[in-house]
């Protein structure tokens, strides 16, 4: 019989490639771990393969999410970490301003309806953690909605530092490059059809937008999480840690 972990990690966006990724580390420290997603039968898969993970099924996207995420928390949450994809929608010319739109609740509206489900269990100590991206900063000419949403999610994440750090709470954006995902591959076959090229043409171009010639793995994102849950974390409240492998040309 499995022991409970005093402590819990919710995690939204629990069955992509990072969230797979994520989970497995928070494992690895201890931490209980409740994975949100909309689907029923991925989150059954992904508790199947990981004891110690349990299920809520939630669309973060609604305030409905909020009752759910509070009915499922029954422990004190050492941490929250927010990572739901959006829809690559088009440049800012022609993406639907709907895709704008929903972006911008999926990201910042579920970050909040994240941490008012989980308020009254947060502790001192405990990390409110957004996954952010890199168009935050580095906007691009065929991610509009991503860059918007990424953007607005680095002034919400600091806002939630002032909010909460008299509690002890810290709250982190953690920015990564495009990654080296499924999801990555399914828009660089989108783009190679457009264009009339391979994939790996597409693939190869983006990697040279990098210093190193590198995607971002799922690996490096838990990484960082995990490393967030250090003490000396404390220090970063309210900042990005980038992890773009040396896309952002700009300063500071």
């Amino acid at each position: 019989m499995e022991l409970e972990q005093a402590e819990l990690a919710v995690v939204v966006g629990a069955t992509g490639d990072f969230g797979k990724a994520i989970i497995g580390r928070l494992l690895k420290a201890g931490l209980g771990v409740i994975a949100v997603a909309r689907s029923a039968a991925s989150l059954d898969a992904l508790c199947s393969a990981h004891p110690g993970v349990r299920a809520c099924v939630a669309d973060i996207g609604g305030d409905s999410a909020i009752a759910a995420l509070a009915a499922s928390v029954d422990r004190p949450v050492r941490a929250v970490v927010h990572g739901p994809g959006v829809a690559v929608a088009g440049g800012i010319l022609n993406a639907p301003t709907a895709a704008l739109v929903d972006a911008v609740n999926i990201k910042v509206g579920g970050l909040l309806r994240l941490v008012r489900a989980v308020d009254e269990r947060l502790m001192a100590g405990s990390r409110l953690i957004a996954i952010g991206g890199h168009y935050g900063f580095e906007p691009t000419a065929y991610a509009a909605s991503a860059g918007i949403a990424n953007a607005a999610l680095v002034n919400a994440v600091r806002q939630l530092s002032l909010a909460y750090g008299e509690r002890g709470v810290t709250a982190h954006l953690i920015a990564p490059g495009p990654a080296d995902t499924a999801r990555l591959h399914r828009v660089a076959a989108d783009r190679a059809a457009l264009r009339g090229v391979t994939v790996e043409a597409v693939l190869d171009d983006m990697r040279a937008e990098s210093s190193i010639r590198a995607f971002t793995t799922p690996a490096q994102v838990a990484w960082a999480v995990a490393t967030l849950l250090d003490p000396e974390a404390d220090a970063m409240t309210g900042s990005t840690l980038m992890l773009d492998s040396g896309r952002r040309r700009g300063l500071p």
